[in-house]
């Protein structure tokens, strides 16, 4: 018989689930956002800075989804899912400019 968790321990695997997936999904949006804004043209102290001003509102909106979402596996699939397609983005944008320069 699979033991029941605690509602304490519920609470606990949310806010480091959250805490998890949702830096992983942040650090997605942050890179992306660098990328493609210097790649639009905006310098890149400028596009940094803007990127992470971004990144503290989409890391919240984030946490609060993941408290909100019915399934846990499912709200962190998607969260780690889309930092590394994110990611993966900003890495290829970077390797684009790259070559172009």
């Amino acid at each position: 018989m699979a033991a029941r968790i605690s509602s304490r321990q519920q609470i606990a695997l949310h806010v480091v689930a959250a805490l998890v997936a949702n830096y992983v999904f942040t650090w997605g949006f942050i890179a992306l956002g660098v990328a493609g804004l210097f790649a639009a043209g905006t310098e890149f102290h400028d596009a940094e800075s803007l990127a992470s001003m971004l990144g503290l509102l989409v890391f919240l909106t984030a946490f609060l989804w993941t408290f909100a979402a019915r399934s846990l596996p499912r709200a962190c699939l998607v969260l780690v899912g889309g930092g590394a397609l994110m990611a993966g983005t900003a890495s290829l944008i970077q390797a684009l400019l790259i070559r172009a320069y």
